[in-house]
C-alpha cells in the first residue's frame, strides 16, 4: 500500500473498525466492480474504503485522500489487507487531479467524499471540534499548517467575527456572540467559548447547544470548507470517467446547497436566464443527477447512530459525450 508515509502497528485511539454514514447507500449507488478505479476524497477511518475495495475485488484500486494525520493513520491499518490496490495520501480532495496524475492514474470510475468532521475528530479533545470536553480551539483538518479557530476567535474584528457566525453558522444572535467574545478575549479552549456562548444567548431549546452553530461556523472558517468544495467539484467531475458516479455526503444545508446547485447546473444544456429568449451561454451538460431528492438515513441507522440524522445523500453520474 502506498500510504504517503509510514505506517502503524495499532489504532491510535480506539475507532476501527468505524462504521461509515449511509455505507449501504454508497456502496448501491457506486457499484464497484473488479477493474474499477476508485476515489475516496475523505478518506477518515477507511469505512466507505474498505467497502468499496471488498466490493471490487479483486482487482479493483482505490486512491484515498486525507488531510488528518491521525485519520490516515488508522486507514491505513483498517486497509493493510488490501496494500496491492490501495493508495492513501495525505492530501485534500481539492487536489485530486494532481495526485492522480503523479501516480500514473487515469480516471476513475467513482468518487466519493463525506464531508465535515468526524466522530473520530468530534471526540478528540485535542483537536478542539467540540465543547463536551476541554481543549485548546484548534479545529483544523491538517494540524500542520493553517491558522486555528482560537486565531480567528482572538483576531477578527467584532463585525467580521459576527459575519462568520451568521454566515456559516447561521446563528441569529451572532452580534451577541461576537460582542461576548471580544469581551472576553483571549479566549482559547472550547468549554471557555461555549460558556461565553451560553451566557450570551437568551434561552435555548433544549437539545441544541447554543454554542452548536458557532462552533460549526468557526470549523468551516479555520478549513475553509465551502471554498474547497466549491472549487474542488468541476475538477473532480473531470477527473471523473464518463458513466461514472459521484457521491456526496453532506451534514449541513450550505454543504449540501452547494453540492445541489453544481449538480443542477452541470445537467442541464442550457444555464441562460429564463427570461432570454436565445441561447448564448454554449452551456452542456455534463452529468445526470441521479437522486432526484437526497437520500437520507434509515431510522434503524440513526438509532445505532444519531450523527447520520442529518447525513444528505446526493448522487450524479458523468454523461458519454460525443
Amino acid at each position: 500500500m502506498n500510504t504517503g508515509g509510514g505506517s502503524v502497528a495499532s489504532d491510535p485511539g480506539g475507532y476501527f473498525p468505524h462504521q461509515p454514514v449511509l455505507y449501504q447507500e454508497i456502496l448501491n449507488v457506486i457499484a464497484p466492480e473488479s477493474g474499477g478505479v476508485y476515489l475516496d476524497g475523505t478518506l477518515g477511518a477507511g469505512g466507505h474504503a474498505e467497502g468499496i475495495l471488498k466490493a471490487s475485488a479483486p482487482r479493483g484500486r482505490l486512491l484515498g485522500l486525507d488531510l488528518d494525520p491521525e485519520a490516515l493513520a488508522i486507514a491505513r491499518q483498517r486497509l493493510f489487507d488490501f496494500q496491492e490496490r490501495a493508495t492513501l495520501i495525505k492530501a485534500s480532495y481539492l487536489s485530486a487531479t494532481d495526485v492522480l496524475a503523479e501516480i500514473g492514474w487515469g480516471k476513475v470510475d467513482g468518487i466519493i467524499l463525506d464531508l465535515g468532521v468526524s466522530s473520530m475528530q468530534i471526540d478528540r479533545p485535542g483537536r478542539g471540534f467540540s465543547f463536551q470536553e476541554n481543549g485548546f480551539l484548534d479545529m483544523r483538518f491538517n494540524q500542520d499548517r493553517g491558522q486555528t479557530a482560537a486565531d480567528l476567535v482572538n483576531t477578527l474584528s467584532e463585525e467580521d467575527l459576527a459575519n462568520l457566525i451568521y454566515q456559516y453558522g447561521e446563528e441569529r444572535f451572532s452580534r451577541r456572540i461576537a460582542r461576548a467574545i471580544v469581551a472576553a478575549r483571549p479566549v482559547d479552549t472550547t468549554q471557555e467559548l461555549a460558556a461565553l456562548i451560553e451566557k450570551a444567548v437568551p434561552g435555548y431549546e433544549s437539545h441544541i447547544h447554543p454554542a452548536t452553530r458557532t462552533f460549526q461556523a468557526l470549523r468551516i472558517a479555520t478549513n475553509k470548507e465551502l471554498e474547497t468544495l466549491s472549487a474542488a467539484l468541476p475538477r473532480l467531475i473531470d477527473c471523473l470517467a464518463p458513466g461514472g458516479r459521484i457521491a456526496i455526503i453532506s451534514f449541513h444545508s450550505l454543504e449540501d446547497r452547494i453540492v445541489k446547485q453544481f449538480f443542477r447546473r452541470e445537467s442541464q444544456d442550457c444555464i441562460c436566464p429564463p427570461e432570454q429568449p436565445i441561447c448564448t451561454c454554449g452551456h452542456t451538460a455534463i452529468l445526470k443527477v441521479v437522486t432526484k431528492k437526497p437520500v437520507r438515513a434509515s431510522a434503524q441507522e440513526i438509532n445505532q447512530n444519531p450523527r447520520s440524522r442529518s447525513a444528505k445523500l446526493r448522487v450524479a453520474e458523468k454523461l458519454s459525450l460525443t
